[in-house]
């Protein structure tokens, strides 16, 4: 079975969980931005929850079926449609062979996840099918989708009924005021103590500059330094360091001036301080955020953290026993 690529989309990809254990030599995770809404996916058609499906940013594409399928779409509020008539999202549905589905105008979030029964079967590479198109790497053509494309699907392992749903208390997604919670990082003491709690107490904004390598935000108050000494190497700017590793979600403020958030296609180090790192938890909400979202920067610990993480995975198993 195939699917053919009638239109891309603004910016179609095929994505799985990623490839790790390859950042040490800069070449990032990759995988679903929001990866609970993939998994959540997937589990809806009977796939393996690591299947690769299709994330589409802000449009939806057009896409015509050759062979039955179960398909379904997560994440963002991106009606999918079947010959022109809606369905349900985070809910299974069939598509006929040569029927067409396509989407109708996004209503909330960023990023919607396309399961599409047996999975999109481009080459694994490095151990994943995710495309990370800065370096042409896997996905189909190591790119974003484009008309005409033919896109390989695989054998269906297990069959699933259609109008299976996720209950909607499972359904995570953005708040009037996204909350990311921080745990602060090495390069905290380069920063005023003024300056840290203002960061914490100022409302930022997505910027337009908000893609799968990362999230800047804007609109908060520039950064007060203390004052130092510039070692060898690390250049004028008091933003600067001597090149150090990056963690996903960490947090460059390259200037003092406008917070970055590092994601799944981040480089893997650099010459900008971190004032800290988003708790994975939290990472497949910045992946649901519109530009102009206001956004406010939580400070939590360690124990926080952890303890988010379990929920994350204890929401994980819900999803798992309601749709069993």
């Amino acid at each position: 079975m195939a699917i053919k690529v009638n239109v891309p989309g603004l910016a179609t990809t095929v994505q799985d969980l990623g490839r790790p254990g390859y950042y040490h030599l800069g070449i990032p995770l990759s995988g679903a931005m929001d990866r609970f809404a993939l998994r959540a996916a997937n589990m809806l058609v009977g796939n393996d929850e690591g299947a690769a499906v299709l994330e589409a940013v802000f449009m939806g594409p057009e896409l015509e079926f050759t062979s039955d399928a179960m398909v379904a779409v997560t994440g963002a509020e991106l009606p999918p449609k079947v010959d022109g008539e809606l369905r349900e999202t985070w809910a299974s549905f069939r598509v006929k062979a040569g029927q067409v589905l396509s989407f109708d105008f996004l209503k909330k979030g960023a990023r919607a996840y396309i399961a599409i029964s047996g999975g999109v079967d481009v080459p694994v590479v490095l151990g994943s099918r995710s495309t990370y198109a800065l370096g042409a790497l896997g996905g189909h053509e190591g790119r974003k989708l484009q008309a005409g494309d033919q896109l390989p699907v695989g054998a269906i392992s297990k069959s699933v009924k259609e109008g299976l749903s996720v209950p909607a208390a499972l359904r995570r997604g953005p708040t009037n005021i996204a909350e990311l919670r921080v745990l602060t990082g090495l390069y905290w003491h380069r920063i005023t103590d003024a300056a840290g709690n203002q960061f914490f107490e100022d409302v930022w904004k997505v910027a337009l500059e908000a893609d799968r390598i990362g999230y800047r935000f804007k609109g908060g108050k520039p950064l007060e330094f203390v004052p130092r000494t510039p070692p060898f190497g690390a250049g004028s700017d008091p933003s600067n360091i001597v090149d150090a590793c990056y963690p996903y979600g960490s947090i460059q403020i390259p200037g003092g001036t406008e917070p970055i958030v590092l994601h799944r296609d981040a480089v893997s180090g650099g010459g900008y301080f971190m004032v800290g790192t988003i708790i994975s938890a939290d990472m497949d909400l910045i992946g649901q955020l519109q530009p102009h979202t206001p956004s406010k920067f939580v400070a939590v610990d360690m124990k926080t953290a952890l303890a988010a993480r379990r929920d994350r995975a204890a929401m994980l198993d819900k999803v798992r026993t309601a749709l069993s």
